[in-house]
């Protein structure tokens, strides 16, 4: 059973939460949020003291109970504070630069990489970091994600895309004898 699913998500004032034909709907300062539910694993009841879940009588319920908790505890975030990824670029001639909703990155390719920025990320990019801000944490990682994956941090000198505050494990390399 999930601790965290027993617990009511509470809803801050000017937040409102609606649920209606299976589709959660969060609106707040920041946006609108919304998440359909899967109504036979799982019974969503918005009331004065938040957002109650509870799970039915099927064999994915007690997985998706906690799990539908934490998305509406983050739906809630997000259209109230937002979230901000960082990334760093380690490198000489390693860079980036902003051309209108198109990431360019320049990471030791024979070509610059284009990446489109989705619709609900904001991006801005100072000489060697790029912050990444927005209300959908999904749609965030994900790009966060996918501009990481275009050059990974390597082992040896500790070049390429990295999480502001990741540790990469150095390796030795060669040694003369």
């Amino acid at each position: 059973m999930s601790r965290l699913g027993k617990l009511p998500v509470a809803v801050p004032n000017g937040v409102t939460v609606s649920f209606a034909d299976g589709v959660l709907t969060v609106t707040g300062p920041k946006g609108t949020l919304t998440r359909t539910v899967k109504e036979k694993d799982v019974t969503v009841q918005v009331g004065d003291d938040g957002v109650a879940f509870a799970p039915q009588n099927t064999l994915k319920a007690p997985a998706l109970w906690g799990t539908y908790a934490a998305h509406c505890r983050n739906m809630i975030q997000g259209v109230t504070d937002g979230f901000t990824k960082i990334l760093d670029i380690e490198g000489v001639g390693y860079r980036a630069e902003l051309k209108g909703d198109t990431l360019v990155l320049n990471l030791g390719f024979s070509h610059p990489v284009e990446m489109s920025v989705p619709e609900r990320v904001d991006v801005t990019v100072e000489k060697s970091s790029i912050t990444m801000t927005g209300s959908d944490i999904e749609t965030l990682g994900q790009f966060a994600a996918n501009v990481r994956a275009v050059r990974p941090p390597e082992p040896y000198k500790g070049k390429g895309v990295r999480y502001r505050g990741e540790y990469v494990i150095r390796k030795q390399g060669k040694k003369a004898v």
